[in-house]
């Protein structure tokens, strides 16, 4: 069965459309997606929306197109969306194509072409082929610009982050852009990384390692939803070397994507060869409330290695800008969703950090006079 090309609408019309395709690309930039989307329409209504959602939901066949179509037949009651028409902020894919005739659209209309894997004539032209028993109109090329620069921004993040250094960064895992961090007060400390480590499997961890080797060393742990920055106040005072890991998945160090990656067994582990890296024979462990699990998880592994253990107080201070600053988009934040939410902690006061000092220097026998 053939069916008939229904008459072009107003160009309005497919701005006003594609404008709201836009908007679910935006949304699945936001989630960490490629930023594509698309809307289903039939006689000026809208049916249904959709975007990429490949990586959280863990299917390869998740794009725009494909979850506009579906929801759209939920919505009509009906797999095939005669009348229907669909606006994709970039040129489908084969897969895609394909669906679209199957479910019998009366048009398609993208905006940015794809060179790489487009179907509507980029690289093949699925549209066009006469054996196909169904014809569906295609038009390409509406808010043209406005789509490729979403695409183009969300890549030109991802290759920042992943130039920031020499490390090669990992196919499953993302890395935050040191840009992030720069505006952030009180934490200009010279970054470490390590990642030749077993158990981290070539992803990426960054630590602060600030102070005299022979000076009485504190272990700074954060928890779930926080990340090094916790120890601010503490890092660099007289009196004490402070090494402070960014766990995986938090600061400064590589973000899986999966949350299956971030348990706190796991991260035992990590530490420990850490500790094994940097040479740390005995040291105090000065760590947040949310990180109590963990720190008794480390003794109980490595009793000899803390000399003492203490929990680190709160100064109540308002700094969400810093806990949201290694989470650009919801795609960084497997290890908040496996782990636990963003901090509503601050860290100890400058004050409260001198008595910190003062305590770990009497816990491991340093003279305080």
């Amino acid at each position: 069965m053939t069916t008939e090309a229904t008459p072009l609408p107003d160009v309005h019309d497919d701005a006003h459309w594609m404008a709201l395709a836009l908007a679910e690309a935006r949304l699945a930039a936001e989630a960490g997606e490629v930023p594509v989307g698309a809307v289903l329409v039939k006689d000026g209504r809208l049916v249904a929306t959709g975007r990429n959602t490949p990586v959280a939901q863990n299917d390869p066949s998740a794009h725009a197109e494909i979850n506009a179509l579906r929801a759209g037949a939920l919505a009509l009651g009906n797999y095939r969306l005669d009348g229907c028409e669909l606006f994709v902020t970039l040129e489908p894919c084969a897969m895609c194509s394909g669906a679209m005739l199957h479910s019998r659209l009366a048009r398609v209309v993208y905006g940015a072409s794809d060179p790489k894997t487009g179907a509507a004539g980029s690289v093949l032209d699925l549209f066009a082929e006469p054996r196909l028993n169904h014809r569906t109109v295609v038009q390409g090329g509406v808010l043209a610009q406005e789509c490729s620069a979403v695409l183009q921004a969300f890549f030109q993040r991802r290759r920042n982050a992943a130039r920031a250094t020499a490390e090669p960064l990992r196919d499953d895992a993302l890395r935050t852009s040191p840009e992030r961090f720069e505006a952030l007060v009180g934490y200009d400390f010279a970054p470490h990384y390590v990642q030749d480590l077993p158990s981290l499997q070539g992803w990426r961890m960054h630590y602060v390692d600030e102070g005299a080797e022979d000076a009485a060393c504190c272990l700074c742990l954060h928890g779930p939803g926080e990340w090094g920055y916790f120890f601010r106040h503490l890092v660099g005072l007289p009196g004490l070397r402070t090494l402070v890991p960014d766990l995986i998945g938090f600061g400064r160090s590589d973000k899986p994507k999966r949350e299956a990656a971030h348990s706190l067994q796991w991260h035992r582990h990590v530490l420990l060869e850490w500790m094994a890296r940097v040479g740390v024979e005995s040291v105090a462990l000065v760590h947040s409330e949310a990180a109590s699990e963990l720190a008794v998880l480390l003794q109980a592994a490595a009793p000899g290695r803390f000399a003492a253990a203490l929990v680190a107080p709160d100064g109540h201070e308002h700094i969400k800008d810093a806990w949201r600053a290694p989470f650009p988009d919801r795609g960084y934040e497997a290890a908040l969703r496996a782990l636990g939410p963003l901090a509503t902690s601050s860290g100890p006061t400058p004050e409260q950090a001198r008595t910190v000092v003062l305590q770990v220097r009497n816990a491991m026998g340093y003279s305080n006079a």
